[in-house]
């Protein structure tokens, strides 16, 4: 099937990966910086993270007084660390503060060198999502670096992600969709794909509380640990597809009228046909090969959702997360999204509002030809 072809067929609605979605322009997405050290965002990754914690250890390894015994630090949940933040453990409060200045002291450094890149120029605001920020440790993180990077005279601003990261990529699906989807229907299906989870969501539009879809939420999830079960690419497909039929399934039950649409957010490069250049590593089996398309895997599963033929959009995940902020980020015109866990997911996008003619102002500085600032021709 050619590549034209395929697109339509599906999505039905635009390219898979594109750079003009219905609310924003994406500038850019999955940015590769490199310094002397290597990747620009394994400096600022959960990774990262625990090796600073693990640093910050060893005085008290030496003297035999670790707070933290012998635990390794890539062992110590997120729920222990916060613990010990407000803990009466004066040492180990010690260790973990010290632990996210350095971190946060990082994560200014990295920011510094995205706001320098031209795709991400005159950027007001970052918000931080991924699985770091869901902890107390991790929004102190963030709030630190947004001190240290107003102390230098940047006029940006840094917050967490109000939706929780496991459901923000989820939300952030309806962002894809056009906004007729959601006059007929009060819900999608959105998958949110990582090296480690699967997760599949019945996500209610409540479109007619909020029309900017600022009260969307998830009804209800599934999650699927496929690093554990360690799957072939077929099989992962297979349990995917199988999930979604069940959440169709409980959802009509529930009365929902699901719309005939897909919203997909996975690792990666992701080129217009639905492949996946790069960037797709940590999934099971090869997803980077020309002989798999995903969205054309799942639409052989899953051809029609109620009486209507399936129509499913695939963008990267720290887009999709990113999109779940839309509703919140009309004060500003260029806004951006980091997203901390197994590496650092980044996009970088440009609001369009409704001028007094009907038509979208695009306020992109940069010309119109946004897909050439994506990862693969944006190397700084």
């Amino acid at each position: 099937m050619a590549t034209d072809e395929l697109v339509k067929t599906t999505t039905g609605i635009a390219h898979h990966g594109a750079e003009r979605l219905p609310s924003v322009d994406v500038d850019s997405f999955n940015i590769e910086i490199k310094d002397e050290d290597g990747f620009l965002g394994d400096r600022a990754s959960k990774g990262a993270f625990r090796k600073i914690l693990d640093r910050w250890r060893k005085p008290g390894r030496k003297s035999g007084e670790d707070p933290f015994g012998k635990e390794p630090s890539e062992s110590i949940s997120k729920k222990v660390l916060d613990e010990m933040l407000v803990g009466d453990d004066v040492e180990a409060s010690a260790v973990v503060h010290s632990a996210i200045e350095e971190f946060a002291q990082e994560l200014a450094y990295v920011t510094r060198r995205f706001l320098k890149t031209k795709a991400w120029a005159k950027t007001e605001r970052i918000v931080v999502g991924g699985g770091f920020r869901d902890s107390r440790l991790g929004e102190i993180a963030i709030a630190r670096t947004d001190i240290i990077l107003k102390a230098e005279d940047f006029k940006i601003d840094l917050v967490p992600i109000r939706a929780h990261p496991d459901e923000a990529g989820l939300i952030g699906a309806l962002h894809l969709a056009p906004s007729w989807i959601f006059e007929a229907h009060d819900a999608i299906l959105a998958v949110d794909i990582g090296g480690t989870n699967i997760r599949c969501g019945v996500v209610e539009t409540r479109w007619k509380k909020a029309k900017d879809l600022s009260k969307a939420g998830v009804w209800k999830s599934e999650l699927w640990r496929h690093a554990d079960d360690e799957p072939t690419r077929e099989g992962a497909v297979k349990r995917l597809i199988k999930m979604l039929k069940g959440l169709i399934t409980d959802a009509e039950k529930e009365g929902f009228k699901i719309a005939p649409f897909i919203g997909i957010a996975c690792p990666g490069v992701i080129n217009a046909d639905g492949s996946i250049e790069k960037g797709a590593q940590n999934l099971p089996g090869n997803w980077e090969s020309s002989k798999f398309n995903l969205p054309a895997s799942l639409l052989e599963g899953i051809p029609q959702i109620g009486e209507h033929d399936t129509a499913i959009l695939m963008h990267n995940d720290g887009v999709v997360q990113g999109l779940s902020e839309v509703p919140f980020m009309q004060d500003v015109d260029r806004w951006g999204v980091l997203t901390i866990g197994t590496g650092l997911g980044n996009a970088r996008f440009t609001n369009r509002r409704k001028e007094g003619n009907g038509k979208d102002r695009d306020s992109t500085e940069n010309g119109k030809d946004n897909n050439k600032k994506k990862a693969k021709a944006d190397k700084e």
